[in-house]
């Protein structure tokens, strides 16, 4: 099969094994695969990742048990023993020797076909078409934001970072009643924001203020800096951001301020494909650009342009 593969130097797209059934897996023939910003982190080395890249996708069960077969499906990425103390909390997430799919020890999506353990499966629904499907794991990122923090109505929160990330984070958080805005570098990007009643800003024309909550979804070692500066004392820092480039933060404005840091990574997929099923999210106006696997190089090189949005690759 294709995929794009990461050696510790060059992606690069090539002919490799397809994969063999995995136990309690299922082998998914990948019909759309969405570049991420950890993606573009990963070739500049974060997390030492070696194999093929990508995990947003979303794709249809070819191999597996006989009742996923020919499901369309999206999956979760990380892949837990489901058998440790972690686990059984329900932490799969942080399971001490889970794989990530595209991220750490497991190969990912930019291929014909990956194996996904049945545990990560999630059915699409028919109403849910393939260009909406391939967010639904940016998506549950974004909804992890109200796992984790109490969002009261007209509660006044900033999101830095006008990405992929930042323009869900917004709109979840819109939706469950916060008072939001954005502060971003691109107008056509907050734009797709003000169309929906959500109040953002150009970066240069703002002055940082004093809100309870800021989500940091600047894709930035410089990020959470900012967002600490913005925050009011006894408010609450999301960090959303992971990067190559190691971070520094002045800890005493932490200590002072009484602000709270919330690391922020993996989120929960029922509330992200309800939303696109509904469609109170919008997803398709993030959509910039589309290749095939094929130019999959060029397509992380496009990914990386300033004010770019979602680039989608076709297997």
């Amino acid at each position: 099969m294709r995929a794009l593969t990461f050696d510790g130097s060059i992606a690069k797209v090539s002919d490799v094994a397809k994969p063999d059934l995995a136990p309690d897996s299922a082998l998914v023939r990948v019909t759309l695969a969405g570049v991420c910003n950890t993606d573009l982190e990963l070739v500049k080395g974060y997390m030492a990742f070696r194999g093929t890249l990508g995990h947003e996708f979303v794709g249809v069960v070819e191999d597996g048990p006989p009742e996923w077969l020919g499901q369309r499906v999206v999956g979760e990425i990380n892949f837990a023993c489901q058998s440790c103390p972690i686990c059984h909390e329900g932490l799969q997430r942080h399971c001490p020797s889970r794989r990530v799919m595209g991220i750490l020890e497991a190969d990912g999506s930019f291929a014909e076909y990956v194996n996904v353990p049945i545990a990560n499966l999630h059915t699409v629904p028919e109403s849910v078409d393939d260009d909406s499907a391939v967010f639904a794991e940016p998506l549950a990122a974004a909804f992890e934001v109200l796992e984790q923090v109490h969002v009261m109505p007209n509660q006044d929160c900033v999101v830095l970072g006008d990405g992929k990330l930042g323009l869900l984070v917004a709109q979840v958080l819109r939706q469950a009643g916060a008072q939001v805005l954005v502060v971003g570098h691109h107008p056509e990007n907050l734009e797709i924001l003000a169309r929906r009643d959500i109040e953002t800003i150009e970066d240069s024309n703002w002055t940082p203020g004093s809100a309870s909550l800021v989500v940091d979804a600047t894709g930035s070692a410089e990020g959470l800096q900012r967002a600490v500066a913005a925050t009011r004392p006894r408010g609450t820092v999301v960090l959303k951001s992971t990067t190559a480039t190691k971070t520094s933060v002045d800890l005493s404005q932490l200590v002072v301020d009484e602000i709270r840091v919330v690391g922020s990574r993996c989120g929960p997929f029922p509330p992200a494909i309800r939303a696109l099923e509904t469609g109170s999210i919008d997803v398709r106006s993030l959509i910039s650009h589309r290749c095939s696997l094929n130019d999959a190089s060029d397509a992380l090189e496009r990914a990386g342009d300033p004010g770019q949005l979602k680039v989608l690759l076709e297997p």
